[in-house]
């Protein structure tokens, strides 16, 4: 089995991460709308995928103003770049992209460029001033302003808003779902983050927690299920945290209760959530979730590092010992979920005894996949203010190919485990590899992939019950058992 390449973001992870993109672009879809003078606009998603979720809030908010989507950047008015500032090669690959745009602009001289999200907060006077790429420079909470920026920038105007709120959470937009398979979708469910871990740029970039009111998230689960989506995935930086309360009830509504609330509006809509920090996910996060079978039996739970003396350093708030008791907790409630993570290599000061914790911890919790890094040093982040990044690149290169190998054994023992399993698996569209085979994922997210000839007349957003017969470290094989038309 080849082993993946050390530059590769993740190790085959067998599902599209709520949290990453892998620096796909992704294209706003086009809605077919050939008004003569309508100004047409092209968006690219890089990072994560509330980066993503936020591009969908940017086509409502630009197609309200008058504009119209393109997937043709060539022929588009406004080309903005949704951006990450999670690791430097993500950085990188926007500037080269946005210096392909700046050449594209020469040919049509009224192109306006815009960079969006994470990058446009910490670099905006670089990329606006110093390097001239770009003619506008937008924050995450200051989406609801485009329009007002690009009638600045077409003016000649330096065009800027990266103001930060505590407030903001875009609750009252529909978002404009972007290449969706009609199956699938995300919903936002807050913004921003209190926990300050040391290596992160995202409370800087993203600014503190704020909860959306519960009754618009339910709205919204409500109204893609009568679209026919079948799933939805709850995001947040933490959504473990989230936390409303009703301004005329004075209700308080936890994370728990949301999910409750959401699995209600049909047990045919899958629940699922992403990310959750280790600390606050509850008890009764884990009993909402086991008395409700269309909340999948997955959890996001990352680690970071095996050592306390580094989870210390990382500013994590809890030990190992503390971890791996929220794992056996887990499972003590949910013998059969699912659980992932993510780990970081080489952080600093990290010694290989604090590496072979790293990898006890990882054998101990028994990762199904794991999203896995080497330490990237982030201007401003509270690491980069306080530790000098003293791990060696080439140990650090190192230690992240004993990660990565660790967990495709994991990974493949876990397959393995399923094998002669039977489950129930959501159509999502066909398997990358065969048109003659569909792809869906189980409740524990995990790719399943099985003949369209054992099932005539069933497609995607139906949900079908499947024997794995077989595995790789990345994917299951199976053969249908019955089905259940949704």
């Amino acid at each position: 089995m080849q082993m993946p390449t050390i530059e590769d973001i993740v190790s085959q992870p067998p599902v599209k991460d709520p949290y990453r993109h892998n620096g796909e672009a992704l294209p706003v879809a086009d809605t077919g709308d050939d008004r003569p003078g309508l100004r047409r606009f092209y968006i690219e998603s890089y990072g994560c995928q509330m980066n993503f979720s936020d591009s969908e809030i940017v086509a409502s908010i630009l197609t309200g103003a008058g504009f119209g989507p393109t997937r043709n950047m060539e022929e588009a008015d406004l080309v903005l770049v949704n951006t990450c500032s999670i690791r430097e090669k993500a950085e990188q690959t926007i500037r080269n992209r946005l210096t392909a745009f700046r050449h594209l602009k020469r040919e049509r001289p009224g192109m306006l460029i815009g960079v969006l999200g994470c990058m446009a907060e910490r670099l905006k006077s670089k990329l606006l001033e110093e390097e001239k790429l770009v003619d506008m420079v937008v924050g995450p909470d200051a989406y609801r302003t485009l329009p007002q920026l690009v009638e600045e920038a077409g003016d000649g105007h330096k065009a800027v808003n990266v103001l930060l709120s505590r407030d903001e959470t875009y609750s009252d937009i529909s978002p404009v779902r972007l290449d969706s398979n009609g199956v699938t979708a995300f919903v936002s469910i807050m913004r921003g983050c209190n926990n300050m871990c040391a290596f992160c740029v995202v409370p800087f970039t993203r600014g503190r927690e704020r909860s959306r009111d519960a009754a618009s998230i339910v709205s919204e689960c409500r109204d893609l299920f009568d679209r026919g989506f079948r799933e939805v995935t709850l995001l947040g930086q933490n959504v473990d945290s989230y936390c409303h309360v009703d301004e005329q009830t004075g209700q308080t509504v936890t994370f728990a209760d949301l999910l409750g609330m959401t699995a209600e509006v049909s047990p045919l809509l899958r629940i699922r959530f992403s990310t959750s920090h280790p600390k606050d996910i509850t008890d009764d996060v884990l009993h909402t979730m086991a008395a409700h079978g269309n909340i999948c039996r997955y959890i996001h739970l990352p680690l970071q590092a095996g050592s306390t003396r580094v989870l210390q350093l990382m500013n994590r708030t809890y030990t190992r010992e503390w971890y791996l008791a929220k794992v056996r907790r887990i499972r003590e409630v949910m013998p059969d979920c699912g659980i992932s993570s993510d780990i970081i290599a080489g952080f600093c000061t990290e010694t290989e005894d604090d590496h072979q914790d790293t990898l006890d911890v990882m054998r101990q919790s028994r990762y199904d996949f794991s999203y896995m890094f080497m330490y990237s040093e982030r201007p401003g982040t509270l690491a980069a203010r306080r530790y000098a990044d003293d791990v060696p690149q080439d140990v650090k290169k190192r230690r992240l190919e004993e990660i990565v190998a660790l967990q495709n054994t994991l990974s493949l023992e876990s397959n393995r485990q399923d094998v002669g399993r039977v489950f129930r698996v959501l159509i999502e569209g066909n398997s990358r590899r065969s048109e003659q085979q569909w792809m869906g994922r189980n409740s524990q997210n995990k790719v399943i992939v099985f003949p369209k000839s054992d099932m005539p007349g069933m497609g995607p957003g139906d949900y079908v019950d499947v024997k794995v017969t077989d595995c790789t470290q990345a994917t299951l094989m199976g053969v249908a058992a019955k089905h259940t038309p949704a």
